[in-house]
């Protein structure tokens, strides 16, 4: 791994953090549970990522630390992914039941 490539990477990451924060920070909270299932699409998109990550992780059969951070990844995004449709389904739920109840 070459210094040029570490500093990449570590400008990446932290322009994600970045860019992430002010994103969720500037979303009303009336809008939070609506994009949540757009949340849920990127979550799968990390999903992929994370499975990529662990297949050439572990493509050599060695089991170093990118292909813990890899399987780690594939658990926390599939908890956000189950939750955030969880979320989601109780909150349509929720709206139909009052239109039901209103008719």
């Amino acid at each position: 791994m070459t210094p040029e490539f570490l500093i990449g990477n570590i400008t990446l990451f932290v322009l994600a953090i970045f860019l992430g924060f002010e994103l969720i920070t500037k979303v009303p909270a009336t809008l939070h549970t609506p994009l949540m299932s757009g949340a849920n699409a990127i979550s799968g998109i990390s999903i992929i990522g994370a499975l990529i990550g662990a297949n050439v992780a572990y493509d050599g059969g060695a089991t170093d630390v990118s292909g813990i951070l890899a399987f780690v990844a594939v658990v926390l995004a599939m908890i956000n992914v189950v939750g955030g449709f969880a979320v989601t389904n109780r909150m349509l739920n929720m709206i139909a039941g009052k239109k039901r109840g209103g008719a």
